[in-house]
């Protein structure tokens, strides 16, 4: 509890904290709708007031353990189920924040998820509805016309009069042609006109170089609303991470009213999978798409590990650390190095090696801070110093214990 007592809140979140003892205090099994409100709300938040641990989550912890204990599986992860009050429940009993000593814990099984609400492709959905709405007017316009159209006897008569027009017309051709023949042959011939030779198109030119800078890197911040193993690969994780993406953004879905895209990572067996539920991220945004063992992977997770030394292998052992943003940054905020700042690409092209060229520089210092180091690039010949990789509000993002580590 020491860690809570340090804590200081605003006037703002003092209210939002009793607000939450009052509904902890209501919590009981046959009031399904405070059941569904809070578990909603708590789909974008780590604690009640977002990331701050406060004495509102000890409360609902309280209320609701006995309650989660005695749930099914299909109450607890199911289509209709409460997933994210039971991630609440095992955050608490185990997050050090508390600082509780529960002898009694509630066994929670961070893999047995009963149900995954479907990805939708945003814009696949968008082009589903253009087509059922041009479908529709189309039937409408079908339905007019035909109160409108001729019987069967006056097409037919129709069609008879148009083959005796067109016979007509080629046995006039035939006589003009012969007739037209005789007539060129007594005419003199004109000289053709010469062909003016057509200027053939110019080259457009070529685009302007591009500013050859790290901030070419779109990185935001990222909150996992959720993680999973990948069903087909052992070292993946599968995370619904909200970036910030406006709605119809390709490869994005919605959930819990938020617009999320799909991201895999390989932390699976480095970082444990509940460490990687409701938490800040950093993520880069702009690689190009790709699948991952059958699933679309649309961003990457930056994670902090040891550098490799001349003549070793990197075995993928670890340790490894997220990087991470500071507790009040908000999903979709953008993060750049100091120094560094600019417009990233909207997409990275993958022949440019902009990713590669870079990444490189990307560090830790002694401080834990996350930093970009421009003496090791090569492109940046000349260039030298260290940018803390920052927030739009200012904060720093940094890792919990490594230092001169790469980040990638």
């Amino acid at each position: 509890m020491a860690y809570l007592d340090s804590q200081k809140y605003t006037p703002a979140e003092e209210t939002e904290i009793q607000s939450w003892l009052s509904k902890a205090a209501s919590v009981s099994p046959d009031n399904s709708a405070l059941l569904n409100e809070i578990n909603n709300t708590l789909a974008t938040r780590t604690t009640a007031l977002g990331t701050k641990p406060s004495k509102a989550d000890i409360a609902l912890y309280e209320s609701f353990a006995p309650l989660v204990k005695s749930w099914t599986p299909e109450q607890r992860t199911g289509e209709h189920g409460h997933p994210n009050i039971v991630r609440l429940v095992d955050f608490v009993q185990n997050s050090p924040f508390f600082g509780l000593d529960v002898k009694d814990k509630v066994q929670v099984d961070v893999d047995d998820i009963h149900y995954v609400k479907p990805i939708v492709d945003a814009k696949a959905e968008k082009e589903r509805l253009k087509k059922e709405k041009a479908a529709a007017a189309a039937a409408g316009a079908g339905g007019n016309a035909a109160t409108e159209q001729k019987t069967l006897v006056d097409r037919t008569k129709e069609a008879a009069q148009t083959v005796v027009e067109k016979a007509v017309e080629a046995k006039d051709a035939v006589v003009e042609a012969v007739t037209g023949e005789a007539a060129a042959a007594a005419k003199p011939q004109k000289q053709k006109k010469e062909k003016k030779e057509k200027k053939g198109r110019e080259p457009a030119p070529p685009p302007p170089p591009t500013v050859l800078s790290p901030c070419l890197i779109d990185l935001r911040v990222g909150h996992i609303l959720k993680a999973i193993k990948h069903p087909e690969a052992d070292s993946l994780y599968v995370s619904t991470i909200a970036m910030g993406d406006k709605p119809g953004t390709d490869d994005t879905t919605e959930v819990d009213g938020q617009i999320c895209r799909t991201v895999c990572s390989g932390l699976n067996g480095l970082i444990p999978l509940e460490e990687m539920q409701g938490r800040k991220v950093v993520v880069v945004c702009n690689l190009k798409p790709v699948k991952m063992r059958g699933i679309k992977s649309s961003a990457m997770v930056l994670a902090a590990s040891p550098k490799i030394k001349e003549g070793e292998v990197d075995d993928h052992k670890g340790p490894v650390e997220l990087v991470n943003p500071p507790a009040d940054a908000k999903a979709g905020e953008r993060v750049y190095f100091e120094g560094w700042a600019g417009e990233p690409e909207k997409v990275l092209n993958p022949k440019k090696k902009v990713w590669e060229t870079f990444q490189p520089g990307f560090t830790t210092t002694n401080d834990l801070e996350v930093a970009f180091d421009a003496g090791v690039v090569e492109a940046l010949e000349g260039k030298t110093g260290l940018g803390k990789l920052v927030t739009e509000s200012g904060g720093v993002c940094k890792v919990k214990s490594l230092t001169g580590a790469q980040v990638r």
